[in-house]
């Protein structure tokens, strides 16, 4: 089983650090995933894998288990992180006032 973990650093409260993350949670539903917030943690569950988010102060984690479903059907634990990286950083970096 591969684990993928991603620390993705803000300077957002809290809430707003949560509420940015709507978007990623729609791009993890196209993979049959779903989030279950709890406050600032959310459990991340889908067939083939499982996880967490983390929200705090500072950062975002995410903890991704990859399971036998999800390594036969082909997923990359590489570009997956990397894939996270990337939306973790677009939702929670603030957007210049036009």
């Amino acid at each position: 089983m591969s684990t993928v973990e991603v620390v993705e650093p803000h300077a957002l409260p809290v809430d707003q650090a949560k509420a940015a993350l709507g978007g990623f949670a729609d791009d993890i539903k196209k993979y049959g995933m779903k989030l279950e917030w709890h406050g600032a943690k959310a459990d991340l569950k889908g067939v083939g894998a499982s996880g967490s988010v983390d929200v705090t102060s500072s950062a975002v984690k995410v903890v991704i288990k990859l399971g036998l479903v999800a390594k036969a059907a082909g997923v990359d634990a590489g570009k997956l992180e990397a894939s996270i990286r990337k939306r973790l950083k677009a939702a929670l970096t603030p957007t210049p006032p036009a």
